[in-house]
């Protein structure tokens, strides 16, 4: 039998803490495609749709595809832009009876009005299809998983690796359990176990750490009679949300006692390593030092801004890294991006090769990570800001900074941009004139997806901690929403 399947997918991973609120602009800035622009970009590439692509040809499902749609992570969704995307999926399950849905969401989407985007979603959809019709649904592991995501979708199907490498397995498991599903051979239901943290305490990091023995033991888990998936999901911890932090997820039917037993253990072990901290946050200051006196024999000293991640809603215009590594006269280094969207209108109006004086960055609130920044220095190039990534993240799909500058100052090449984007694919230096293999020093701004383009050109990788938004010192953070106790705001609590 031949199903009617419905497909979207719709990505925020939002930063409570942010004062840039998501609407229609931020998502249009990333991507909004529309059914075939969205197959034709995405369809054969790493994505939760090329996996769902993947289990219809197999399954030989009739698909419609609605839109494929993800802004930066930033602040709260406004309500118009969430009800603008989430029209099209409503209006096309409206028109047409579809026998499953199968949706790439994230899973730390909030919203101006609501906590729980996702759950707001699937209910919207409940609302139309009833409780019979099933849903899947694939998530990052920074989702923090509610309970009524866990009531509203049959399915759900994490990512099992940070830095994401699997989303296109992700989606394909999905499809294959909702086929299983619409042929009436299981009755799959999702439980949820979590922990009172706000996060996995690495983040959910799976190249080195626990979570590697961790997701061995989903998988094994996963190839018991009755059970589906496992995802063990690290959380969020810049949500400021009642159901923020790790979670367990079985989906799963049969013995759920054992289910929710296996699903226990797992998050005992998150609970009970939550003090073994892998990375080793160095000051801007120490990274700078390390940076000065490094010697490139075997590839570049990559330095990662952790703390202004755009990847985790860092403004991205962060100063003190840059500051720390001029006072210390790093040579043959780039940095970027650096988010200046008026700084990069300035440089446009200079010549190519021109020198020039300019404040750079710290605009949004230099509380968190410094101030602007003034500097002189040679122009470089400018450009669109577009780029193409050939790593093994976003492989052949395109992406933009927007508005685009790279300004040379002392021994440092800064990629000055419009649009705040993580640096996670060798081409978003080299796209712009910067050959990172070809320097001593490589400083970026991002947490954990540096690592799966630049672990194999680095000589030595460290992380440091600028103090901008994203930093790992939570109890900087004004957090309102999350329940008390909770680890780490609160170190010294024991398990309820």
């Amino acid at each position: 039998m031949s199903f009617n399947v419905l497909t979207a997918e719709f990505s925020h991973e939002t930063n409570s803490f942010s004062l840039h609120k998501t609407g229609r602009e931020a998502f249009m800035a990333r991507y909004v495609l529309m059914g075939e622009a969205a197959l034709a970009e995405r369809g054969d590439e790493n994505t939760e749709l090329a996996g769902f692509l993947d289990a219809g040809r197999a399954h030989h499902w009739r698909v419609k595809h609605v839109l494929s749609a993800a802004a930066g992570p930033s602040g709260k969704v406004r309500r118009q832009a969430f009800d603008w995307l989430c029209e099209p999926i409503l209006a096309a399950i409206r028109l047409k009876r579809f026998d499953g849905i199968l949706l790439g969401l994230h899973g730390a989407m909030g919203l101006d009005f609501c906590e729980d985007g996702e759950g707001e979603l699937l209910a919207r959809i409940r609302t139309l299809v009833g409780t019979q019709l099933p849903i899947a649904i694939t998530l990052d592991p920074h989702a923090n998983v509610s309970r009524q995501m866990c009531a509203l979708a049959d399915i759900i199907v994490s990512f099992k690796t940070y830095p994401h490498i699997d989303m296109r397995e992700a989606g394909r498991h999905a499809g294959d359990i909702l086929q299983r599903t619409m042929a009436g051979e299981i009755h799959p239901r999702t439980i949820r176990v979590s922990r009172p943290m706000l996060e996995e305490v690495n983040g959910g990091r799976t190249d080195i750490g626990p979570m590697i023995e961790r997701m061995a033991i989903a998988r094994a888990y996963e190839e018991t009679a009755d059970v589906f998936a496992v995802s063990i999901n690290a959380g969020f911890a810049s949500a400021d949300v009642a159901e923020v932090g790790p979670t367990v997820l079985v989906t799963a039917q049969g013995n759920f006692s054992a289910h929710r037993a296996l699903a226990e253990t797992l998050a005992d072990d998150i609970w009970n390593r939550r003090f073994d901290v892998l990375n080793d946050y160095l000051s801007v200051t120490e990274a700078a030092a390390i940076a000065a006196r490094y010697i490139p024999t075997e590839g570049p000293l990559v330095i990662a801004d952790y703390a202004d991640n755009p990847g985790a809603g860092g403004y991205g215009d962060a100063t003190e890294l840059l500051r720390a590594l001029l006072e210390a006269d790093v040579g043959n280094a780039c940095f970027g991006p650096l988010v200046d969207a008026s700084a990069v209108q300035t440089l446009g109006e200079a010549m190519v090769g021109q020198s020039v004086q300019i404040t750079l960055g710290g605009n949004t609130d230099p509380r968190f990570g410094g101030g602007p920044l003034p500097l002189e220095g040679q122009l470089v190039s400018v450009s669109d800001g577009c780029f193409i990534g050939d790593g093994p993240m976003i492989h052949g799909l395109h992406g933009s900074f927007g508005p685009s500058a790279v300004l040379q100052v002392q021994g440092i090449e800064i990629l000055v941009v419009s649009i705040a984007r993580q640096i996670l694919d060798l081409q978003q230096f080299k796209a712009f004139g910067i050959d990172p293999q070809q320097k001593s020093v490589v400083a970026l701004k991002s947490m954990q997806h540096f690592r799966a383009a630049f672990e194999p050109i680095a000589g030595q990788m460290i992380v440091c901690d600028s103090g901008a938004l994203c930093t790992p010192r939570y109890d900087l953070l004004p957090y309102r929403n999350v329940p008390r106790p909770i680890f780490p705001l609160d170190k010294d609590m024991e398990l309820p």
